[in-house]
């Protein structure tokens, strides 16, 4: 992922609503989300060249989403993916704290990632460029390629149209929470961040929705999770057109969330 945006406890109707976009070259192979036939209990895209995936939950309500540090001059060409700590993490039984305590210890193998592991109740987060495991309470969050909540213009835009839309008495819509990642709207150069790719780099990745002849957002998912933990989870694939050219939907109840301590 290159943005997710998590709303907890924020919503009279939901414990938990995460709304995130996909961004990745178009040429790189992958799966939409489904059951995976080998784990049926996971829910998830596969990425098909190293096997991870960027966003899933399983049936028991764990949850795991990463997105990527931004900084090219630090790129190890050799660095496992960083999809494999998403399904690492739905795969295994670890407690979220001491799955992210073993992340730690490998942080040095990979490339900048920021990691969210959990469940609705209990989520947390982690950096290898910041070093710290943090729980995330009742709020809403922003995050994309940088840490938690940087102020990029795309984060601080996506997490203040989330709160106008749950401030209003209307319940959230999927098609609501999808306008909001479809939103392309560039802000000044004066306000880009400068994070070691090139100037028209950064206007390109600027958006919440990102577009270009070769890179973009891929996909943008939805998930809501009730206080009787029921799980929506919804995704429209772009995959380079203006349009989606796929939907999906994937309704269940959470079995039991044993892994919140």
């Amino acid at each position: 992922m290159c943005l997710i945006l998590l709303a907890i406890q924020k919503h009279a109707d939901y414990k938990l609503i995460l709304a995130a976009n996909r961004d990745e070259y178009y040429a790189r192979p992958s799966e939409s989300p489904h059951f995976w036939e080998e784990d049926p209990h996971i829910l998830a895209g596969r990425d098909l060249v190293a096997g991870g995936t960027w966003l899933g939950i399983t049936r028991k309500g764990s949850i795991a989403a990463v997105t990527n540090y931004r900084d090219p001059s630090s790129i190890k060409p050799e660095a496992p993916s960083r999809g494999k700590l998403v399904s690492h993490f739905l795969l295994d039984t670890m407690e979220p704290n001491a799955y992210l305590d073993l992340v730690q210890k490998e942080k040095d193998r990979y490339n900048g990632f920021n990691l969210i592991v959990g469940t609705p109740d209990r989520l947390l987060w982690y950096s290898n460029r910041s070093d710290a495991i943090m729980p995330l309470f009742q709020g809403i969050y922003g995050l994309s390629n940088h840490l938690l909540d940087t102020p990029w213009p795309k984060v601080v835009r996506a997490k203040s149209l989330l709160e106008e839309m749950l401030h209003e008495k209307t319940k959230p819509s999927p098609e609501a929470l999808f306008h909001l990642l479809h939103d392309q709207n560039r802000p000044p150069d004066n306000r880009l961040p400068r994070t070691g790719v090139p100037l028209e780099w950064e206007r390109i990745l600027s958006p919440i929705f990102i577009t270009s002849p070769t890179y973009g957002t891929r996909s943008s998912t939805i998930i809501l999770i009730d206080h009787e933990n029921h799980v929506t989870f919804l995704e429209k694939t772009f995959n380079a057109h203006p349009e989606p050219v796929s939907t999906a939907q994937f309704d269940f109840d959470a079995e039991n969330q044993c892994r919140v301590s």
